[in-house]
C-alpha cells in the first residue's frame, strides 16, 4: 500500500484512531493513478443495463433523479451546471479502478463493496445527506468543496426522490483538489459541490443491517434443515370451542420451532456464501472458445490467472468461497486457492494437478481467467 493513501499513517493507526470515530483528511492521498476515467468512458458505463447508474438534477428548487441506462442522447440535454452522474461498480469493468479500490486491502474483502464514480460540473451535487457505512471520497480532476458535521439528525425532505437532509449546519469545510481524498464514518452529514467539473471516486463499504442477515440466514436453513416428523396430538380431548388456538396447540408448535438448531458451522458456511454473493445485477459469461484442460495449464504456467473483476472470493478455516458457492477442491489445491484470493490473482507456474483442476473449474464458469485475456 502506498504510504501517501492514509497521509502517511500506518493502517493500525488509522483503524485505532479514525476507523468509525472521525474524520480524516489527506492531501495528496493518490499521487499515481495508474490511469484517468474520462467523462465519455462513464457516460458509455451509465448507458449500459448490466451497469448501475443514476443522474441527479437541482432545478427549479426541487431536486430530480432517473435511473440508467441512459440514452446518448439525453446527455445532450444536461446543462452546464447543477447535475451529478452516478455510476456503481466502476470496479467491476474497469480493471485501472479495481487496481486502486484493492489498495484498500489493509481491510477485508468481505467489508469493501465497490467503487462508485460521479462526475460533475460547477454546482453539481446530490445534496447534504449521510451514508450508514464508511466511505472514501477520493477527488479525481477539478476541485469539490466538502461541507461536514456530526450533530445532524435523519430531518430529510419530505417527497425529495433522494435523501437530502432537510437542515444542514456544517462544521467543517474544505476544498479537495486532484488526489485529495476525506475519510467520514458512518452517518456523518457531508455536502458535496463541484467547483469544477472532475469527478469523485467514493470507495463504499459494505454493512448489512441486521434484518438483512437474518433474512438472508433463514433463506439459508431452509436448504441446510432437515425437519424429521410430523404434527401428532394422541392425546386429544374434545372443544366446545373449535375457532380457538389454545395455547397448548400453540405450545407445541413452539417446541417444533425450538427444536431447530445451527452451529458455528453453518454460521461460517452462510457467512462465506452470503459476503461472496454477487449482486442481483451481476451475471458471469463462460469463455466464447474455451480453452481445454491442457491448453487452460499451459496458459497458467506461462500467464497466470486472474479472478474476473466481479469475482468475490474468501475463505475461513475449512471453506473457500466464490461467487456465492463453496469451491469443491482437493486440500492440495488449498495453499494456492487461498493465495488466489487474497491476492485476486496468481503468478505464472507450473502448478499441480488438485490446483489446476480447480481453476479450470472456475475457468468453465467465467470466474477467472488466463492472466494475458
Amino acid at each position: 500500500m502506498s504510504t501517501t493513501l492514509l497521509g502517511g499513517i500506518t493502517p493500525q493507526q488509522f483503524l485505532t484512531e479514525y476507523w468509525q470515530k472521525k474524520p480524516l483528511l489527506v492531501r495528496g492521498a493518490v499521487t499515481d493513478f495508474p490511469e484517468l476515467m474520462d467523462f465519455p468512458r462513464l457516460k458509455a458505463l451509465a448507458q449500459r443495463d448490466d451497469v448501475e447508474s443514476r443522474l441527479i438534477e437541482f432545478k427549479r428548487d426541487r431536486w430530480h433523479m432517473e435511473h440508467g441506462p441512459f440514452e446518448a442522447r439525453r446527455f445532450a440535454k444536461l446543462g452546464e451546471t447543477d447535475w451529478t452522474i452516478l455510476v456503481q461498480n466502476v470496479n467491476q469493468h474497469v480493471p485501472h479502478i479495481a487496481e486502486l479500490l484493492y489498495r484498500f486491502n489493509f481491510l477485508p474483502y468481505y467489508r469493501l463493496d465497490d467503487l462508485m464514480i460521479s462526475y460533475a460540473p460547477p454546482g453539481g451535487s446530490v445534496g447534504p445527506h449521510y451514508d450508514s457505512y464508511d466511505v472514501f471520497l477520493l477527488q479525481v480532476g477539478g476541485r469539490k468543496r466538502w461541507q461536514i458535521s456530526s450533530d445532524d439528525a435523519a430531518n430529510f425532505i419530505e417527497d425529495a426522490p433522494i435523501r437530502v437532509l432537510k437542515d444542514f449546519s456544517p462544521q467543517q469545510e474544505w476544498v479537495l483538489e486532484h488526489g485529495d481524498m476525506l475519510y467520514l464514518p458512518p452517518k456523518y452529514a457531508h455536502h458535496g459541490v463541484a467547483l469544477d467539473p472532475g469527478m469523485t471516486y467514493s470507495i463504499g463499504f459494505r454493512a448489512p443491517t441486521q434484518q438483512e442477515i437474518a433474512n438472508r440466514f433463514l433463506e439459508f436453513l431452509q436448504d441446510e434443515l432437515q425437519a424429521d416428523g410430523m404434527y401428532a396430538d394422541p392425546q386429544r380431548q374434545p372443544t366446545a370451542t373449535p375457532g380457538l388456538i389454545d395455547t397448548g396447540f400453540t405450545a407445541d408448535i413452539g417446541g417444533m420451532l425450538g427444536a431447530i438448531r445451527w452451529d458455528d458451522e453453518m454460521v461460517a458456511r452462510f457467512t462465506g456464501r452470503y459476503f461472496t454473493e454477487p449482486k442481483a445485477h451481476v451475471f458471469f459469461e463462460p469463455p466464447e472458445a474455451a480453452l481445454d484442460f491442457d491448453e487452460f495449464a499451459e496458459q497458467v504456467a506461462e500467464h497466470g490467472v486472474a479472478l474476473d473483476l466481479k469475482s468475490q472470493m474468501l475463505y475461513d478455516a475449512d471453506h473457500i468461497y466464490l461467487n456465492g458457492d463453496e469451491l469443491d477442491a482437493e486440500p492440495a489445491a488449498r495453499p494456492d486457492l487461498l493465495r488466489l484470493a487474497d491476492a485476486r490473482g496468481l503468478p505464472p507456474g507450473d502448478y499441480d494437478e488438485a490446483t489446476l483442476e480447480a481453476l479450470y473449474t472456475c475457468y468453465d464458469y467465467g470466474y477467472l481467467y488466463p492472466a494475458h485475456v
